[in-house]
């Protein structure tokens, strides 16, 4: 039985999460992407690290655990918040969640494709409605004169990335506490970022309106920091229908707040697809009798 303490909680990370794209887009107006990624990474990680260690946790892993670190940070933490950012900037911020947000979908693909999982009917329609959804927004990329298709291509390798991400979390033997590890997978991945943005892209002049400087802040103390206590105090008594149903909520958030945060108004297309998805991801993470169940 679910708390309502919990639907409360649930409620407010759908909200966290959605606003967090248009959040991100607004930041990008005067700040790259990769050292907007290293920048609220690193407080959100600083921020999470001091939260944690105050509750007692052990936050410093041991000599074998650094190897689950970095195997799972890597497409968890690192590829999918670099390659997720790449596509925020060249899409419309609602798109790029309804996008990224396909990741359920990869997961159970990925099962079936390489680890040997049973292709289902319910499998089959959700692979069918991804492909709509994706043929919906690409259109209008294309038919877009401002257009930046290859917004679409960087969000589903970041989808991927996460859905081979969870994959490998799924099957891990850990012995350290998830909260270290995330901690511990967002220090690994900063500086990443922090280098590879030092390579790639011109350094900040770091003199932000006030609007990007409370965009920075959410990114930083919100989406990494009191989002991820949440996620982290939900996941591990949370069932998975209600789980996707917070999944399936945070692209319609995300489109709604951009109309007011950024200005971007979604298109017919953009509603279309977003229903698919969560048809998609209804399909593969609700069980059978959560959608069969009538009143």
């Amino acid at each position: 039985m679910i708390q309502r303490r919990q639907i409360l909680a649930l409620l407010a990370l759908t909200l966290m999460w959605g606003i967090n794209w248009p959040m991100m887009k607004l930041s990008l107006r005067e700040i790259t992407p990769l050292y907007f990624r290293a920048l609220t990474m690193s407080f959100g990680a600083l921020w999470l690290c001091v939260f944690y260690r105050a509750r007692g946790l052990r936050m410093w892993p041991r000599a074998a655990e650094w190897r689950s670190v970095v195997t799972l940070g890597l497409p968890n933490m690192l590829g999918w918040h670099a390659v997720s950012i790449l596509g925020v900037k060249e899409l419309a911020s609602g798109r790029a969640a309804i996008l990224g947000f396909t990741m359920p979908i990869w997961t159970v693909l990925i099962g079936v494709l390489f680890l040997g999982e049973k292709l289902t009917r319910r499998v089959a329609f959700a692979a069918a409605s991804v492909a709509v959804a994706i043929t919906l927004l690409s259109s209008v990329e294309f038919n877009a004169l401002s257009g930046h298709p290859l917004g679409i291509v960087w969000m589903e390798i970041a989808a991927v990335l996460w859905a081979v991400g969870t994959l490998m979390l799924r099957r891990a033997h850990l012995t350290l506490p998830i909260e270290t590890l995330t901690v511990w997978m967002m220090v690994l991945a900063s500086v990443c970022l922090w280098l590879i943005a030092w390579i790639s892209e011109p350094w900040p002049a770091w003199q932000f309106s006030g609007a990007i400087w409370v965009s920075l802040v959410y990114g930083a103390f919100i989406n990494y920091g009191f989002a991820q206590i949440i996620w982290s105090g939900l996941a591990r008594n949370l069932p998975p229908a209600t789980s996707a149903m917070s999944v399936m909520a945070v692209p319609m958030v995300g489109t709604l707040a951009a109309t007011v945060i950024v200005g971007e108004w979604p298109h017919w297309q953009d509603f279309a697809a977003l229903l698919f998805v969560a048809a998609a991801i209804a399909a593969v993470l609700m069980p059978p009798r959560t959608l069969l169940k009538t009143p």
